[in-house]
C-alpha cells in the first residue's frame, strides 16, 4: 500500500527543500551516524532517507547501494505519518507493507524501525531508520538510541545550513564592499585630475591606498573569508598598483616570499610600501631622473621576514632628517612598530634603503 501524503504535504515539502540537503554528496559525518546504527541494532541495513515528493532520498546509507528509490515502495513514507517513531516488527502482518514488493519473497524486508527527522516547526522530512530480512523487535536502549542520533543527524542539518546561509551573507556583503572601494577609487581619481598639483598630488596617494585596500579584500575573499593571506600575489598587487601610479620615468618591482601572513600584517606591510613609494616619488628623482623603487619581503631565520624598501633616487642622510615633520615616515614607523619592529636604514649605495624584521605565525606556515 502506497503512503497517503503527509496532512501538511507543501509544507513539509518547502521546510525539506530549504535545508538544501537533497542530492547533495556523501560526507563522513552522516556515514558514521548509519554505520552506528546498524551496529547498535545489529541490523544489515540503515539509511538517513529523505521524503521528496516523488522519491525517497538517502543522505546516507548501509546495505542498499543505491541514493535513491521510488516513493510508491516507501516505507519511511509511511513513518513520516507517526509521532516520533515507527516499529514494525514483522512487515507480513502490517497490512500497509503486505503488498510492498521490497517485503515480498525469499529475502524481503521484514523489520523496519524509524525514528523521525523533524525540522524546528516539528515536520517531519524523513527518517533515520534501520531495516532486517528477519522478523524482530528492538530493545529500549536501541529505540531510544535510534532517536538520539536522529536528533544529531538533524542538528548537522541545521549546521550546514546554517554555514550556507552565513557564507551566501559573507559573499553579498564581500561584494558590496568591492563596490564601494571601487567606487571610493574612481572619485579620488577624478578629484585627483582636476586638483591643484600639490592637492593632486595627496588624492592620488589616498587613492592608492584604498586600493590596497581593495586589493587586501580581494585576497581575504579568496581564502574564503580567513584571517590569512597569501603574501606573494598580495604583495605583487600592491607594487602593480603603485607601478601604474608612477610617471613614465619611475618603476616599481616587488619580490615576496611564497608565505601565510595575517590580514593586519598585509595591510601593514601594503601601508608602507605605499608610504615609501610616495615619499619616493616625491623627494628621490628631483627633475624627472629616472629611477626604480624596490621592495624585497625573504625569510630571516624560521619564524620571520625582512621586508626591505630602497630606491635609487638621490637619498638623504638619515641622521639628519628631522623624521618627526615627515608625515610618510612617521606612518612608516608607526606602522612598523604593528609588526613589532623598527625600519632601520640600510647601506645599499645610492638612494634610501629602509628594512624592517618581523616575525610570522608559524601555525600558518607549517615547516
Amino acid at each position: 500500500m502506497e503512503a497517503q501524503p503527509h496532512p501538511r504535504q507543501a509544507d513539509r515539502l518547502k521546510e525539506l527543500h530549504d535545508l538544501d540537503i537533497l542530492d547533495t554528496p556523501r560526507e563522513e559525518e552522516f556515514d558514521a551516524v548509519v554505520a552506528l546504527a546498524a551496529d547498535l541494532c545489529e541490523a544489515p541495513i540503515s539509511v538517513i532517507n529523505l521524503i521528496d515528493a516523488d522519491r525517497q532520498w538517502f543522505k546516507a546509507e548501509v546495505g542498499l547501494g543505491v541514493r535513491e528509490t521510488p516513493l510508491d515502495t516507501s516505507l519511511c513514507a509511511h513513518a513520516i505519518l507517526e509521532r516520533d517513531f515507527l516499529e514494525i516488527p514483522d512487515t507480513r502482518l502490517d497490512a500497509r507493507m503486505r503488498d510492498n514488493p521490497l517485503c515480498l519473497g525469499d529475502g524481503g524486508l521484514r523489520f523496519y524501525a524509524g525514528a523521525l527527522l523533524r525540522t524546528d516547526q516539528g515536520l517531519p522530512i524523513g527518517t533515520l531508520c534501520i531495516l532486517d530480512t528477519r522478523p524482530r523487535s528492538l530493545t529500549a536502549l536501541q529505540r531510544r538510541a535510534l532517536r538520539v542520533l536522529a536528533g544529531q543527524v538533524m542538528a548537522q542539518i541545521r549546521l550546514r545550513q546554517a554555514l550556507r546561509r552565513a557564507e551566501a551573507m559573507r559573499q553579498e556583503a564581500d561584494h558590496r564592499v568591492k563596490n564601494s572601494l571601487q567606487a571610493m577609487a574612481s572619485l579620488i581619481a577624478i578629484q585627483a585630475r582636476d586638483a591643484e598639483p600639490a592637492v593632486g598630488a595627496a588624492l592620488d596617494q589616498v587613492g592608492r591606498q584604498v586600493r590596497s585596500v581593495a586589493t587586501l579584500h580581494a585576497m581575504l575573499n579568496q581564502h574564503g573569508g580567513s584571517d590569512t593571506v597569501a603574501l606573494q600575489p598580495y604583495a605583487t598587487g600592491i607594487g602593480a598598483i603603485l607601478d601604474d601610479s608612477m610617471p613614465a620615468h619611475l618603476s616599481v618591482s616587488v619580490e615576496a616570499a611564497p608565505v601565510m601572513v595575517t590580514s593586519a600584517q598585509a595591510a601593514a606591510i601594503g601601508t608602507i610600501m605605499n608610504e615609501f613609494a610616495s615619499n619616493a616619488l616625491k623627494h628621490a628623482f628631483p627633475d624627472g631622473r629616472a629611477g626604480r623603487v624596490s621592495f624585497a619581503i625573504r625569510p630571516d631565520g624560521d619564524d620571520s621576514l625582512r621586508l626591505v624598501c630602497a630606491d635609487d633616487g638621490i637619498g638623504f642622510d638619515w641622521d639628519k632628517v628631522d623624521r618627526d615633520a615627515s608625515l610618510g615616515l612617521r606612518v612608516m614607523m608607526a606602522t612598523a612598530e604593528t609588526l613589532g619592529g623598527a625600519l632601520q636604514p640600510v647601506d645599499g649605495g645610492t638612494g634610501l634603503t629602509l628594512a624592517l624584521t618581523f616575525g610570522i605565525d608559524r601555525t600558518i606556515n607549517p615547516a
